[in-house]
């Protein structure tokens, strides 16, 4: 893939007056972050519920809980935290141990999945952008900010469970806009995920920059107005689209 300058793909950065951010593989990769988190909450099963423990080292049964959890809550699909905290129940009910133990046991996982590692490029990013536009985080994930140690260079952040839907859906796009005083045109947003980020982002009014760390084609329909493989590349857009 060529990565494409703002002026081939039609980048209005003179129309840009803040940024939207996602978080998980954006920020930090999420797989390494969540398979921690997975090791350290069967750690504290070995000790309170070995049984269940030992069951979630089946192969499958993983995504075995998690299927049945989304399949009997609906209503938390936007919600990855209920859901998890589900899929722990789940086990524990299968393993014929205390359900009750899935509070104190989700704790311990989303306590861990708090712990990020960030990209290099991710955190002189933050302070370039910060300092030139207000930034708003949108995520589809359960991340906190403020726990993750990114919150002091967000006016604000928006996810999925707490808005009562996510990405690729219009309404949240449209909310981080609003909470700096903006209309989606206003705000360009910046994410990994070709549909949730870039083609939610469009379809919301807002430019979108695709964020590609790991070569891949476009296989959408509208393109984004920019497409970089790392968040220095994307402050150097911005900034030589700026002079």
């Amino acid at each position: 893939m060529a990565f494409a300058t703002p002026d081939s793909l039609a980048l209005d950065v003179k129309r840009i007056a803040a940024i939207s951010l996602d978080l998980d593989d954006t920020l930090w990769p999420i797989w390494p972050t969540i398979e921690r988190a997975e090791r350290v909450l069967h750690d504290w099963l070995l000790r309170e519920a070995p049984r269940t423990a030992d069951l979630l080292v089946t192969p499958g049964i993983l995504r075995e809980l998690r299927e049945a959890a989304a399949k009997e809550r609906s209503d938390l699909a936007h919600d990855l935290s209920a859901l998890r905290r589900e899929s722990i129940r789940g086990a524990l009910r299968r393993a014929g141990e205390d359900p009750a133990l899935a509070e104190p046991a989700f704790d311990v996982f989303f306590e861990e999945r708090q712990r990020v590692t960030l990209y290099d490029d991710a955190l002189p990013a933050l302070k370039w952008l910060s300092e030139r536009y207000p930034l708003v985080a949108v995520s589809n994930g359960n991340a906190d900010i403020h726990r993750t140690g990114v919150g002091r260079w967000f006016r604000t952040a928006f996810n999925a469970r707490d808005f009562g839907s996510g990405k690729p859906h219009a309404p949240i796009f449209r909310a981080a806009a609003a909470s700096v005083g903006l209309l989606p045109k206003d705000v360009l947003h910046v994410g990994d995920d070709a549909a949730l980020d870039v083609v939610g982002a469009l379809d919301a009014g807002m430019q979108a920059a695709w964020l590609v760390r790991e070569e891949r084609p476009w296989e959408h329909g509208a393109r984004p107005q920019l497409i970089v493989p790392n968040l220095h590349a994307l402050c150097m857009a911005l900034d030589t689209a700026r002079d």
